[in-house]
């Protein structure tokens, strides 16, 4: 793929877990990988020559959104986005791992995580509008299973905010359609991660497939749902949960 043709994405979260796996799956595609976490690229990756850039911010504060976008788009230098992939989000534990419900835990993890998981993709979704515009490209959003169903391990604040970036995906879809862009969302379930503890084992015998499903899979979701086969999809969340989430 010539530099002329070559697409490009923009991720949020790119150093581990489902967002290093998209920008690898991405990357492996030709793509042109444009990222953002508030840790360095993984050493493994900086000779990986389609991640081009990487902008170290924290997004749960203005100031780093808009270093971000500022950054992001002195990089693209008035060219297009093909995707952006919101996968950076934040589920606060007691240090004990306790989940965190309503009633215990302090109000202003609520907000922060509120302004990680869901004002986060707003401001970039507004902030990259035009080369969105320009590419054609698509919006996806990471939420969760734990967005429609109570979760025993998810605390409250992540849930909720999960929620309502389902909503928000059905609204941007609306309203980008107008751009040409398309905006979805992927759901995953138990997804084998660093994240993921031993306690993660009792969720199996409610999963279909008995199994936790890799973050390569969750990736090839989101790939899918930039290609040209889904042109005519926006406004849909796919869950990505070996069956889970029917129960």
């Amino acid at each position: 793929m010539s530099e002329d043709t070559r697409k490009t994405i923009v991720l949020t979260g790119a150093s581990r877990g489902i967002g290093h796996a998209t920008v690898r799956r991405f990357s492996n595609e030709g793509w042109r990988v444009i990222t953002c976490s508030r840790e360095e690229v993984p050493e493994d990756c900086r000779r990986d020559p389609n991640w081009t850039h990487h902008v170290t911010a924290d997004l749960r504060n203005q100031q780093g959104l808009d270093a971000f976008i500022k950054r992001a788009n002195e990089i693209l230098d008035g060219g297009p986005i093909h995707a952006l992939v919101n996968n950076a989000a934040v589920s606060p534990k007691t240090p004990f791992k306790e989940r965190l419900g309503v009633l215990n835990g302090d109000m202003s993890e609520w907000r922060t995580v509120f302004e990680l998981n869901l004002f986060a993709p707003l401001a970039l979704a507004r902030g990259f509008a035009v080369p969105l515009r320009k590419g054609k490209g698509c919006i996806v959003n990471i939420t969760s299973i734990a967005g429609h169903a109570i979760h025993p391990f998810a605390g409250s604040a992540y849930s909720t905010s999960k929620a309502a970036l389902s909503a928000l995906t059905r609204e941007l879809a609306v309203e980008f359609a107008a751009l040409g862009v398309r905006v979805n969302a992927v759901a995953p379930g138990e997804i084998e991660t660093s994240m993921v503890g031993p306690e993660y084992e009792t969720l199996i015998p409610r999963i279909p497939m008995h199994r936790m499903g890799t973050p390569e899979e969750v990736a090839g979701a989101v790939y899918q749902l930039t290609s040209p086969d889904f042109g005519y999809v926006t406004g849909t969340e796919i869950f990505v949960t070996g069956g889970q989430h029917v129960y």
